[in-house]
């Protein structure tokens, strides 16, 4: 019995290290989109800037330009920092159901379904 208390265990820590890499990934998912999302909208004042919809005032096309560098960078982070908490999460899972596989589970009662009748 102690060591199946044990398992358990490393099965709650290694649970909480999986809640953890999702909140990681949902993180970085966030923060690629928010990125995304100031690029193009920083691509789209640069564009009108050029084509002469915007008039041009230096400030803003350096703030543009400095987004959509920002934006690259901070997508570019964060879809490394989402790949490698992924396979990170992937194998703690797997290392969980190994740990699961390893405990003496028992079938409570003869296994049928008893229905409300």
């Amino acid at each position: 019995m102690d060591d199946d208390g044990d398992l358990h265990e490393q099965i709650l820590h290694i649970e909480t290290h999986i809640e953890q890499f999702a909140d990681v990934i949902e993180s970085c998912r966030k923060f690629i989109l928010i990125s995304k999302a100031a690029m193009a909208a920083a691509g789209t004042l640069i564009f009108a800037v050029i084509i002469g919809a915007v008039g041009f005032d230096p400030t803003v096309m350096i703030g543009a330009l400095a987004v959509v560098i920002g934006g690259t960078v901070v997508c570019g982070s964060n879809k490394s920092t989402l790949k490698q908490s992924t396979t990170a999460m992937k194998a703690a899972e797997a290392h969980r159901a190994e740990l699961i596989s390893r405990l003496d589970l028992r079938v409570v009662g003869d296994g049928e379904v008893e229905s409300g009748q």
